[in-house]
């Protein structure tokens, strides 16, 4: 009876995170998980186990790749083997994101812009560079230490994606009803749920700091940098919008990966493993 009664939550939970993982990324999920419309808010939660899988598929690339090919070829397909498993989704919202706010335009303006298909010249700009520098960053990291790398790539997707989650809590939807049924997103979570997302970043950097713990020091830095760039993305988001847009939620994640990235490389002269 009390395994019967245990065993209902446990599921539901299970169905959540695989519901995330669906909306997310490429991966099949199993026919029974189901879906309705409710459940996609409450999964906002495993936004990070989301990251995980990503996080650790690019690094499994990574690692892969490097055994074959020098490693501006190995962190080449690495970032590819993450758009590919994410179908660009994050990559959409940064520069639809950046078409939007790059310019000095109203907050109509700009949540109009949002709703346009087509990338413009501040889109691609933010693309570019954004990748770009992920690219020699994660090509410094490999360079510096290929384990650290590693570490770093799959911490990045994890922390990253708690940040949305923050967002998703702090500020109201920007939006309008039209454009959330046509780009379906999660608009708010409970304060329960945004801390199971905080304490499986938490987890993630324990099992980090108990397989590398020269490292820590370098998570550390991470941590400060992922939130404090959480926290000026909501202030900026609150300025401009009044909230936040599904589009601005993965350019938060993009930004905030970015910044964990240089955090883990800046960080790794100061402390060198020994």
């Amino acid at each position: 009876m009390i395994a019967a009664a245990l065993s209902v939550p446990v599921m539901h939970q299970l169905r959540l995170f695989f519901v995330a993982l669906q909306f997310f990324t490429r991966v099949p999920v199993p026919r029974w998980v189901g879906f309705e419309p409710a459940w996609l808010q409450q999964c906002a939660r495993y936004f990070p186990l989301v990251g995980l899988v990503v996080g650790g598929f690019s690094a499994l690339v990574l690692w892969a790749a490097q055994l074959v090919f020098p490693a501006t070829v190995a962190v080449g397909l690495a970032m590819a083997a993450s758009v590919w498993l994410t179908g660009g989704f994050h990559e959409d919202g940064l520069a639809d994101s950046c078409d939007a706010l790059g310019g000095a335009v109203s907050r109509e303006k700009a949540l109009a812009i949002m709703k346009d298909s087509r990338i413009g010249s501040y889109g691609a700009l933010g693309l570019i560079l954004v990748l770009g520098l992920k690219a020699t960053v994660l090509l410094g990291l490999v360079d510096t230490d290929p384990t650290l790398a590693l570490l770093a790539v799959v911490w990045a997707h994890v922390a990253s994606r708690a940040a949305p989650v923050w967002l998703l809590h702090a500020l109201p939807y920007a939006g309008d009803a039209e454009h959330a049924k046509a780009k379906p997103l999660a608009t708010q979570i409970s304060g329960p749920g945004l801390t199971i997302a905080l304490g499986l970043v938490i987890v993630a950097s324990l099992v980090g700091a108990w397989l590398m713990p020269e490292n820590v020091p370098l998570m550390l830095g991470a941590v400060v940098v992922s939130a404090g760039l959480t926290f000026y993305m909501q202030s900026m988001l609150d300025r401009r919008l009044h909230g936040y847009t599904g589009d601005t939620l993965g350019a938060t994640q993009q930004i905030v990966e970015l910044g964990a990235l240089m955090a883990f490389l800046a960080l790794a002269p100061l402390f060198p493993a020994e």
